[in-house]
């Protein structure tokens, strides 16, 4: 039972027995005590008042007076305005103290048995992983650490887009401009190479857009396809061409219809379509390259420290989509339309008509996401939910999905939800993974580590270290210090991307929370014994807030869960390592000539060692004994 639970239940005895009133617990509200006032919890007295019939400060008193006479765990108290402040017992937070030293896994709930799923990374198989993957893996897998931290087991999963007219791209510009290579025999990582391939046929399709809109322009737009005219004739009619954006949003229709209608796209259309068919030579062409990819992925995934307990693949499950349409157009939950595609209408939801089927059979991302989330649910029958790990720009397609599940009768569909999270910027805008603009995971890892060498360097404290441990500590600050930079904000905000900043040893970074586990590993590693804190020893105001702050640690992890934050855990470390440096400058500890307060000390230092030690786990980061 927390401190707030325990005086609840003294605060609806104090209400009875001094008015005789019995009231509803949820009027019983704490909150933590504002620092310019003395006390450690405040009571809110305002829903009392009726009871009562005095003033607030009248009421505070009464109920102060009680509880202090009552309880040996209330010290003192105050009371300003409608707000009552108990200070509690050095021997009330020692106690504490002791329970958490003797609990094992501090902060960790018991196992229900409750089965949670969390997808996350989910790429495309026709580029590298970039940051924006970075922070969607690295999210996901700290989330699914905190849920089993939170008593469920936990799946952690993904869905390799592994087909659709993107793949396509990849390999017909592998087949027109790459002369055979191979990650073999260019030493380039698999998937970069299958990503070169992807940036080639943009840049062929943007030289051959060029080409017809200036053959277009020249025949004064005589003989272009029907629907072209047709398209801009609709624009025109619906807005004034002589506004500048009327105009702009014109060319940019004319430009996304001629991209659609050059050779090299409908020759990755054509593709897509054999694929489907299971041509030969297409589908030995795609499953060569996707092995290409896979081995690239594998190496990343194993630097960002990140794994899946299963796999499920969209060239599969489209299929089991496509079934799932079938049924739902016997159904009348979906509809054709006269060129054979197959759409739902979500009007009278407040959302509008999508597709779930092209007009040529070929499936949509809609198709294979319905039926991955049904065979999920089939192969893990006790699955209490599923967690989708994915950015906000997807926002409308889960709004959408869960929606479709649901008028589809499963009721799981309930279970269903979208962590969205912010993009990630950088100082030099937008990534564009078309035109090879984004920043690849394996080189910014890569450099990140590199920056955390040259400051350990500089440090100079690691000089008796092997070369084998010096790049163990390397890879574990940066890497540490760009999960942390990375899980600290909120998920759904976007953020700012600053290499520098991950890696500095000061303010709200990893490193700086991973130097003070290397400090305080140093001081216990003289060999002390220790015992349980004897209740009498009296406690400096630091040593008080320390325990007080680690006390909460079970209820971050709780609500952590509940929000799907690992910001949450993040922070709440920082705050914890800032109120142990703050201890560590104003006690003596080694030095302190009372063994009971020097028992003490390397006790709360031990628990806050441990304590950093398991969130960092939480975030996906190990923490160092020596920095």
């Amino acid at each position: 039972m927390n401190l707030e639970q325990f005086l609840s239940e003294k605060v609806l005895e104090c209400l009875s027995k001094l008015y005789g009133a019995e009231v509803d617990p949820k009027t019983v509200q704490f909150q933590k005590t504002k620092k310019e006032f003395e006390g450690d919890i405040t009571l809110v007295t305002f829903p009392f008042l009726r009871i009562t019939k005095q003033s607030p400060e009248q009421s505070g008193e009464a109920i102060g007076r009680f509880l202090k006479d009552n309880l040996k765990e209330i010290e003192a108290y105050n009371t300003v305005k409608g707000f009552l402040n108990l200070t509690i017992s050095d021997h009330y937070w020692i106690n504490n103290l002791n329970d958490i030293i003797n609990t094992e896994k501090y902060g960790y709930y018991p196992e229900n048995d409750k089965v949670m799923m969390v997808e996350y990374s989910s790429p495309n198989t026709n580029k590298p992983l970039h940051l924006g993957h970075l922070r969607n893996n690295f999210l996901g897998y700290s989330v699914a650490e905190i849920l089993k931290a939170n008593g469920y087991k936990v799946v952690k999963t993904q869905i390799i887009n592994d087909r659709g007219i993107h793949i396509c791209k990849s390999m017909l510009a592998w087949q027109k401009f790459g002369n055979g290579e191979t990650p073999d025999s260019t030493g380039v990582k698999g998937d970069k190479l299958v990503g070169k391939y992807y940036v080639e046929f943009d840049k062929a399709l943007k030289a051959e857009t060029a080409e017809l809109l200036t053959k277009w322009q020249e025949n004064n737009f005589d003989g272009i396809p029907d629907l072209v005219v047709a398209e801009v004739n609709k624009l025109m009619t619906a807005a004034d061409e002589k506004e500048d954006k009327a105009m702009s949003a014109i060319l940019d229709k004319v430009k996304e219809i001629a991209k659609n209608q050059t050779p090299i796209m409908s020759e990755a259309k054509d593709m897509l379509v054999k694929w489907e068919a299971k041509d030969p030579e297409v589908y030995d062409l795609w499953e060569t390259m996707n092995s290409w990819v896979y081995d690239g992925f594998a190496v990343t995934y194993n630097q960002m420290g990140v794994d899946f307990d299963t796999l499920y693949y969209e060239s599969n499950t489209y299929l089991l989509g496509k079934d799932l349409v079938e049924k739902g157009l016997e159904n009348g939950i979906f509809f054709k339309k006269d060129d054979g595609s197959v759409w739902i209408d979500l009007s009278d939801d407040g959302l509008d008509e999508k597709l779930v089927l092209r007009g040529d059979g070929t499936a949509v991302y809609m198709t294979q996401d319905m039926g991955t989330a049904n065979q999920r649910f089939i192969d893990y029958p006790k699955l209490s939910g599923i967690t989708y790990t994915v950015g906000n720009e997807q926002d409308y397609h889960f709004k959408v999905l869960f929606l479709i599940l649901k008028k589809m009768g499963y009721a799981w569909a309930d279970n269903c939800f979208h962590l969205s999270y912010g993009m990630v910027d950088l100082p030099t805008g937008k990534m564009k993974s078309r035109e090879g603009t984004v920043v690849d995971a394996d080189d910014l890892m890569a450099e990140i580590i590199e920056k955390a060498k040259l400051s350990s360097q500089e440090r100079g404290h690691i000089d008796s270290m092997t070369e084998e441990e010096k790049n163990n500590l390397f890879n574990m600050i940066g890497l540490g210090g760009l999960k942390y930079y990375l899980l600290k904000v909120d998920p759904r905000k976007r953020m700012m991307f600053n290499p520098e900043e991950s890696v500095d040893l000061n303010g709200n970074t990893g490193p700086f929370i991973q130097y003070t586990h290397a400090r305080i590993s140093s001081l216990l590693a003289n060999g002390i014994g220790l015992s349980c804190v004897d209740t009498s020893v009296e406690m400096h105001p630091s040593e008080k807030e320390l325990i007080k702050w680690m006390v909460d640690y079970p209820i971050v992890i709780k609500e952590a869960g509940k929000n799907y934050s690992p910001a949450l855990i993040a922070n709440y470390t920082y705050d914890l390592v800032k109120l142990y440096n703050s201890f560590y400058q104003s006690v003596s500890i080694l030095k302190e000539e009372d063994k009971l307060k020097v028992n003490l000390r390397l006790q709360i230092s031990k628990m806050v060692g441990e304590i950093i030690s398991s969130s960092m786990r939480l975030l996906g980061i190990t923490v160092p004994k020596r920095m």
